[in-house]
């Protein structure tokens, strides 16, 4: 039978040598790209609820219309 510890431990081994490769942002570079992602998801959302509101009141208008 196998020793499931020992496949964990090379597993984690593995891991570790995969992410010393890896290229990690400096804090100024983290820093940016955290604002752009804020900034991005607020204008967003703002689009979405403009459009939301607009498609609405649009619908509304027009159920009454076709109501009376």
């Amino acid at each position: 039978m196998k020793n499931p510890f020992r496949a964990i431990r090379l597993f984690a081994g593995e891991i570790y040598a995969e992410l010393l490769k890896a290229s990690w942002p400096t804090r100024q570079e983290l820093w940016d790209s955290t604002v752009v992602v804020i900034a991005a998801s607020l204008l967003l959302g703002l689009f979405t609820s403009i459009s939301d509101f607009a498609l609405y009141n649009f619908v509304d208008t027009v159920t009454a219309l076709v109501a009376r």
